[in-house]
């Protein structure tokens, strides 16, 4: 089954055209890295996917759901952790959850069970009543995916989730990722420049540069296109040495907050 669907998808800002007609399906259940150098378009393809951007042309679905004509069974059906920090560093750590609870209308029963389960399963349970500004940066990450999962969303997207983070918390955060994965059988989408986290963790990878999908494949498959030995290697072959103006794209920069898709 498929729970991501995208075709011929355009995004044009005046006359910049971020997105390129891109066309690239997820499997349910899969982990699927999304790649590029800075201001290849992913940023702008992953605000399309989560309704705070319009398409210029082609079409987005979620979950089964499109998202122009079903946003908010779109915003219900995905959790998101952002690149840049979200939490409100005044509340505790289960306030910030149970403040998210509310705002998706999870039934206080459920909200209280799946809570306790979700921080337990996180290893923040005896720091639910500790404030978020105290946590540090690994443990902030953690209290983030476990806000993204509080509504049972059937797809976490992932920008850049161990950015700035130690190797250890890095490989900490990504064995929980993918223990979330094989136990609540969510299907994970993610951005990182990290190649190794992507070469280790996503069963399908799709590099994107200069608006396109250049390459879509297993890492094994594309280290062995490319005749490379690393992921990393891999990507550089085919996306070029050159270092990117992140600016360059005058678009791609994730500033998404709750309050965008709850108007």
């Amino acid at each position: 089954m498929k729970i991501i669907e995208v075709s011929n998808l355009i995004k044009k800002f005046h006359h910049l055209t971020a997105v390129d007609d891109i066309s690239f399906s997820v499997e349910a259940g899969q982990i699927f890295a999304f790649l590029g150098p800075n201001g290849a378009g992913k940023t702008t393809t992953i605000k399309m996917l989560t309704t705070l951007l319009h398409p210029t042309s082609g079409s987005l679905k979620v979950n089964g759901f499109n998202t122009m004509d079903n946003q908010d069974e779109v915003r219900h059906s995905f959790g998101i952790v952002f690149q840049d920090p979200s939490l409100d560093d005044e509340l505790t750590a289960y306030e910030n959850m149970e403040l998210h609870g509310v705002l998706y209308k999870v039934r206080k029963d459920l909200r209280k069970k799946r809570i306790e389960q979700l921080l337990k399963l996180l290893e923040l349970w005896d720091r639910r009543d500790s404030y978020v500004k105290d946590f540090s940066g690994g443990m902030k990450r953690r209290l983030e995916i476990a806000r993204g999962l509080l509504h049972h969303p059937k797809v976490l997207f992932l920008d850049e989730p161990t950015l700035g983070l130690d190797p250890q918390t890095r490989n900490y955060i990504w064995d929980y990722i993918k223990k979330l994965n094989k136990e609540e059988g969510i299907t994970v989408f993610f951005t990182t420049h990290y190649l190794e986290e992507a070469e280790k963790a996503a069963g399908i990878v799709a590099i994107m540069d200069k608006g396109k999908i250049i390459e879509q494949g297993t890492p094994k498959e594309l280290m062995e296109k490319t005749g490379k030995s690393s992921l990393e290697d891999a990507f550089i072959s085919l996306t070029g040495k050159g270092i990117r103006d992140e600016s360059a794209s005058g678009v791609d920069n994730l500033r998404m907050r709750h309050r965008a898709w709850r108007k």
